[in-house]
């Protein structure tokens, strides 16, 4: 199991009370299979995604990312987690404008300290594998939207993660791009044998999901 939440309570200040985002929460995402996690906006959807990322700390209930508990670990330690096991593909690509497609992916390699020529090929090979390799020395203003989320997703795999998060990957985009997108990382989970959660509102992509739970209300079921 390579993303285990159990129990996650979070709670947020709301003048002089505190509002319940997540509500003794429990997903499991195993190896090789897409979760995808449904709910309105406000539903408590992105804090699950922001607790699995380990970028918030819940009130309560742990977090276990490729077997290594998260409680109690520093900022540094659970920087250096995601560094090595959490891929994120964000709901906006946000790619760096001076870079090419190619460089986008080395810097993610530079960051986890791997030698450059190594990161050359590991990029290369993965901007193929979305598609992209006769895109790989454009910049973003060169790439369409669906490019640019390829980009993204190619991006969060550069280091090898064991858990791929995916936030909203299909709200810019229109249906048939939106199909494309989801069906890639519904491909490149099972290639690369990741244990994807996809968080989403739109329920129309939901056949390449494995498992498919909603939330409400800061409280998970099954859709």
């Amino acid at each position: 199991m390579s993303l285990l939440l159990s129990d996650i309570t979070l709670t947020y200040p709301d003048g002089d009370s505190r509002l319940t985002a997540l509500d003794q929460i429990s997903l499991e995402a195993e190896n090789g299979t897409v979760t995808a996690v449904l709910g309105p906006s406000g539903s408590g959807k992105s804090s699950l995604l922001a607790v699995a990322a380990t970028l918030i700390t819940p009130d309560s209930g742990t977090v276990t990312i490729d077997g290594t508990p998260t409680t109690g670990r520093g900022r540094g330690a659970l920087t250096a987690l995601r560094r090595e096991r959490v891929g994120i593909v964000f709901q906006q690509p946000n790619l760096l404008p001076s870079l090419t497609a190619v460089e986008q992916l080395q810097v993610m390699a530079h960051l986890d300290g791997r030698a450059p020529r190594g990161a050359r090929g590991r990029a290369e090979e993965l901007l193929t594998a979305v598609g992209l390799r006769a895109q790989a020395h454009r910049r973003p203003h060169q790439l369409s939207g669906g490019q640019r989320q390829r980009v993204n997703i190619a991006r969060a795999l550069m280091n090898e993660p064991t858990v791929l998060l995916v936030d909203e990957p299909t709200s810019a985009l229109d249906h048939e791009r939106g199909a494309a997108v989801v069906g890639l990382l519904a491909e490149l989970t099972r290639q690369r044998d990741t244990a994807t959660v996809l968080v989403t509102h739109d329920r129309t992509h939901l056949t390449e999901a494995d498992r498919v739970r909603e939330v409400w209300d800061g409280r998970l079921r099954p859709a």
